[in-house]
């Protein structure tokens, strides 16, 4: 392996880790295809590769494709709600740093990620390789070794089913974080008429404990339902819990990281098209609050 093809590698490495985490979900498994990706570029002649950034997506999305199979299993025998992992930050677009490989997957919003769980997994990578990545058919057909027209279907299948009875993507972050403050605001002071105001017919409430720590197994459907949980577990967790506004994959939420794990606590939000609360995520499980590089508490 000469330095050319390490260099070219390393100036990939963020694209593909982006793609990997938007077909799995999980950070370390994510990090896991792409050092696999890495082992067969480093046992390849990359002197007869045209398209290094072709082969190398071709690769990393055929190893997720596996990845996802093979993850399918676990999360259907997961100890409640499996959540993708979120990508905590301290501002929105956090400044980059080659360190950080899976910086280039801040954008990709955690109820996107859920919607894409419906996905088969040669769906989702059709879907994320045209929606996410502007690949052309030709180049997706290539990939997963499909013809144009398959592929086609396979993308319009996914935007279909992806659409279905999910939360909206196109709320702005000012419209997340003002809606995000006057829920937490009414679940605090146990407001419970604000909080039913503030809850869509639909509202949809989701919770990862991963059997590590308490958290609902079933999904939380309906105000009523909702209302009476939150404001039940802020009320006895009121010393434990300590909220500072954060950003979960780009889009703000609600964090309070304390020593003990056992404690943490992520939660955000997504608007439906009048404004209301549609869908709320809350992960607990410690093994996904992998923390930023950056102190959470410093201004609890």
């Amino acid at each position: 392996m000469n330095d050319t093809a390490t260099a070219t590698f390393e100036q990939e490495r963020g694209r593909l880790t982006s793609l990997a985490y938007r077909m799995l979900g999980e950070r370390a498994a994510a990090e896991d295809v792409v050092q696999n990706a890495w082992i067969r570029w480093a046992r390849t002649d990359t002197t007869e590769i045209k398209v290094p950034a072709a082969w190398l997506t071709t690769v990393t999305t055929r190893l997720a494709i596996d990845a996802l199979k093979s993850a399918r299993h676990k999360r259907e025998v997961y100890a409640g709600i499996w959540l993708p992992e979120p990508i905590l930050s301290e501002t929105e677009h956090p400044q980059a740093t080659p360190e950080d490989a899976l910086s280039q997957a801040q954008d990709v919003q955690l109820a996107l990620l859920w919607a894409m769980e419906r996905l088969a997994p040669e769906e989702r990578a059709a879907f994320i390789l045209r929606e996410a990545f502007d690949s052309d058919y030709a180049d997706i057909a290539a990939t997963l070794n499909k013809t144009e027209a398959a592929c086609r279907q396979l993308v319009a299948r996914a935007k279909r089913r992806v659409s279905e009875e999910s939360p909206r993507f196109d709320a702005s972050v000012a419209e997340v974080g003002d809606l995000l403050t006057r829920f937490m605001a009414a679940a605090q002071t146990h407001n419970m008429q604000e909080i039913l105001s503030l809850l869509s017919p639909d509202a949809l409430a989701l919770s990862d404990g991963g059997g590590k720590v308490r958290a609902a197994y079933r999904p939380l459907v309906g105000p009523d339902d909702i209302a009476l949980v939150f404001t039940t577990l802020l009320q006895k967790n009121v010393d434990k819990v300590k909220p500072q506004l954060v950003y979960a994959n780009g889009r703000p939420a609600i964090a309070s990281l304390q020593q003990d794990e056992k404690s943490d606590i992520v939660i955000s939000l997504v608007p439906d098209e009048k404004g209301l609360v549609r869908w709320i995520y809350v992960m607990r499980n410690p093994d996904k609050l992998t923390r930023p590089a950056m102190d959470l508490n410093a201004n609890a």
